[in-house]
């Protein structure tokens, strides 16, 4: 028995790799045709494509932290997460992913790595003295939608919100402006936050596939959300916020489903109100929908699809009340999106260079394991299958042209979930590890 296990292994092995070198070919091909764009004068706004980065060999403060932090996970991760408790566990489990991206972002330095990312004159904080100026949130959440609009497109139009901020839906931008209320306004500060929850995706996902009846393989996935590659943009972007946002709004659904007293009916809608704030942070958003309908779905708890849908439209009401109507600030950004350089961004070519961007950040672990996702846990499996799904409709809606590597954060995530189903897990770090620093070493990105 064990030498036909050694040969299912092996052979399973080989499938594996093939399919890694199948998205290294591709990721290879978008290089080559994206830089063959570029020679020929299209504008595709990428210096080093697939990915918004630029060649530049550097090391950086957070060097030998992300080193320590990729080498004791690798070595110690999987051993832990098979017998610590779950506590302290999840602590854990935080602190390394935490210590994983903010030692990335250290790689490019204190300024430039983390305080520059979110002060640019396209970012959220760049906006937030605007507020005061229109008498505070209030007033701001009422004429919000009248400033979407650039000047590229509305002549009429005085001024209007800088690229991020009028490019999303309000919510986003007043959490930066409550952050800087509270004190932590500070390009530094606001990205330490951002950091921290971003990073706190691997308890979310933990807790959630907990909560479903699967703490095994919950343990085995942990130590590859830990060192998640995809932190390289955890560590500064917005989008990194919103992928812990819609995470655990995911978990409070889970929780729920897997109580059976009064009391999840109220988690319910608590993870309504996670949810449904999701939905001002980002119009793709929407397609995080798909989560907690997998959750759903794979606990047939279909009763707290109520009390859930209560907390949503709790926010909707809220925002709607305020000022702001979602539908119309869509179709706004709709316009501005149409108008901006994703107009000389050949859909041809991003449709299928996307995916290969966005590997870089899902790295070959989390390609080597949606391949044996079949063999995942039910409700694990629809979890992948979510994840796979709203990467899919937001590629092919055209809506995302380049830039996915930070974008899809909040669905790529999910699909590390697969990373479960790996034999040898040491392994499957270890090149999970090796892309992350690599990517972060060699080139500069933007995010």
């Amino acid at each position: 028995m064990i030498g036909v296990r050694a040969i299912r292994e092996r052979t399973g092995l080989r499938t594996d790799l093939l399919v890694v070198g199948g998205v290294v070919a591709l990721a290879v091909a978008s290089v080559v045709v994206g830089r063959r764009l570029l020679a020929e004068g299209v504008d595709i706004f990428l210096v080093w494509p697939p990915l918004l980065a630029e060649w530049l060999p550097h090391v950086g403060p957070g060097t030998p932290a992300a080193v320590v932090v990729a080498v004791a996970t690798v070595t110690r991760g999987p051993d832990l997460a098979a017998r610590m408790r779950w506590a302290p566990l999840l602590w854990a489990g935080w602190a390394a992913a935490f210590a994983w991206t903010v030692s990335l972002a250290l790689v490019d330095g204190w300024q430039r790595g983390v305080v520059e990312r979110l002060t640019s004159g396209e970012e959220y904080l760049h906006d937030v003295p605007r507020v005061a100026e229109l008498g505070g949130i209030g007033p701001m959440l009422r004429v919000f939608s009248d400033h979407i609009l650039t000047t590229a497109v509305d002549p009429a139009q005085t001024w209007f919100w800088t690229t991020h901020v009028g490019g999303h839906p309000p919510g986003a931008f007043l959490l930066f402006t409550v952050l800087d209320r509270v004190g932590l306004g500070s390009g530094g500060a606001a990205g330490v936050v951002v950091m921290a929850i971003g990073s706190s995706v691997a308890v979310a996902v933990a807790v959630t596939l907990r909560a479903l009846g699967h703490e095994d393989l919950a343990r085995r996935v942990l130590p590859f959300s830990v060192l998640f590659p995809g932190a390289v943009w955890v560590g500064v972007s917005a989008d990194g916020l919103f992928a812990g946002w819609l995470a655990w709004g995911v978990a409070l659904l889970a929780v729920a489903a897997a109580r059976r007293d009064a009391r999840s009916t109220a988690v319910a809608v608590g993870a309504g109100v996670v949810l449904g704030y999701a939905l001002y942070l980002s119009y793709g958003l929407v397609l995080g929908g798909l989560f907690p309908l997998a959750v759903l779905v794979a606990t047939r708890r279909w009763r707290l699809l109520v009390p859930a849908l209560v907390g949503v439209a709790a926010v909707v009401a809220a925002f709607t009340a305020a000022g702001f109507w979602w539908l119309t600030g869509y179709a706004d950004v709709k316009v501005i999106y149409a108008a901006s350089i994703a107009s000389t961004r050949p859909y041809g070519y991003f449709v299928w260079a996307n995916l290969a961007a966005l590997a870089f950040a899902l790295g070959p672990a989390t390609v080597a394991g949606l391949r044996r996702t079949p063999s995942l846990p039910r409700a694990a499996a629809w979890l992948v299958a979510a994840a796979v799904t709203a990467i899919v409709l937001a590629d092919l809606s055209g809506m995302s042209k380049a830039e996915v590597e930070r974008i899809w954060l909040p669905f790529a995530v999910w699909a590390v979930v697969a990373c479960g189903a790996l034999p040898h897990p040491r392994r499957w770090l270890v090149a999970q590890a090796v892309l992350a620093l690599a990517v972060n070493h060699l080139l500069l990105t933007v995010w």
